[in-house]
């Protein structure tokens, strides 16, 4: 075959894999969005409860995934690592995953240090990772939830200051960057309550199968959105298991890791321990693949894991919005502004 074929089809292959590799797909991330908005207390910005801002929010529960749809290399290299981790990579690389850092790029140095000194673990790439460039990152998930609670935290801090001084067009547009904002986020926390997104077994048991797990294709698209429909799982259905969002820990840890962080790590691990019980649930015929109906364990851990979404998508809006100081940078940009404006007069 010519080269340039080969290189074709492998990217046409990735490419149609791609498609099924996406965390819950819109239906399951609105799910999870909108039992967030449930979450909050009576007190949070009302702003956000507007009809226009409540279907926003929702809407972009599943933007991230639209940009993965994109063509362009570039975009796909930058955001495809945001939606998982590879636990297991961890360990290859000789890393705590208790322990790594909070901070991306610490993280990153450190585990290509720790692959390159364990290469024996790592000889076989996905093959989706290769054509995007990827393959040398474990994913990056829990350190993008974390960056977007600071993005939050920060939009929250300079619309209080609009607030003070800024006028009605600048409430509003700080307004919309806090919509924008919890919206992408709840995508990813999302994806960090999808157990596949969190395992080299995300589409397929990989590698040593002794209890004969599945191993085919597709199975990651069945559990992101073929199961939800076929259980007709929906937002009411959830809606009454909601319970009012607390404020995470956000208190200075010894070990210097962002306390944030450390909870949404412990998350994600504790969804990873839930991928072999999937692969199980799947073996036993009780997933709802085929003709064979979801039968009610199958349907409870896919609800369990839409619920346990919105609760913590739900505390870290809500930290989120109580931990944001006023924004002093832009507060003296304004007061110097409102200082000419009264001098000019």
């Amino acid at each position: 075959m010519h080269p340039f074929s080969s290189r074709f089809l492998l990217t046409l292959s990735a490419l149609s894999a791609a498609v099924a590799l996406h965390g819950w797909d819109a239906p399951g991330h609105r799910i999870v969005n909108q039992l967030a908005l449930d979450s909050l207390p009576a007190d949070f910005p009302a702003f956000v409860r507007e009809p226009a801002a409540v279907g926003r929010i929702a809407f972009l529960a599943g933007e991230p995934d639209r940009w993965s749809h994109a063509l362009d290399l570039p975009l796909k290299h930058d955001s495809w690592p945001e939606h998982y981790l590879d636990v297991e990579e961890l360990a290859d690389a000789g890393l705590d995953a208790r322990a790594v850092s909070s901070l991306r790029y610490d993280f990153v140095a450190a585990f290509t240090a720790g692959r390159a000194a364990h290469p024996e673990n790592f000889q076989h790439a996905d093959a989706l990772n290769v054509v995007y460039h990827t393959d040398k990152l474990p994913g990056l998930l829990p350190w993008v939830v974390t960056e977007y609670y600071g993005r939050l935290k920060a939009a929250f801090s300079s619309l209080q200051v609009y607030q003070e001084l800024g006028t009605p067009e600048e409430i509003a547009n700080a307004q919309a960057d806090v919509i924008y904002t919890m919206g992408i986020m709840g995508h990813f926390v999302g994806d960090l309550f999808q157990p596949l997104h969190t395992s080299v077994h995300h589409d397929g048991w990989v590698g040593p199968n002794p209890h004969g797990y599945f191993t085919g294709k597709f199975f990651h698209s069945w559990i992101d959105s073929g199961l939800i429909a076929k259980a007709r799982i929906t937002v009411a259905d959830l809606a009454p298991r909601v319970v009012p969002a607390e404020p995470l820990p956000t208190a200075a840890r010894e070990d210097g890791r962002d306390p944030v962080f450390v909870t949404v790590m412990d998350s994600l691990l504790e969804q990873n321990k839930l991928v072999e019980p999937l692969y199980q649930l799947e073996k036993a015929g009780k997933l709802g693949r085929g003709e064979a109906p979801v039968a009610p364990e199958g349907r409870a851990l896919i609800e369990n894991q839409l619920h346990q979404g919105g609760e913590l998508l739900g505390a870290l809006w809500l930290t989120a919005w109580k931990s944001a100081p006023p924004e002093e940078f832009l507060r003296k940009q304004l007061l110097k502004r409102q200082a000419a404006a009264a001098a000019a007069k």
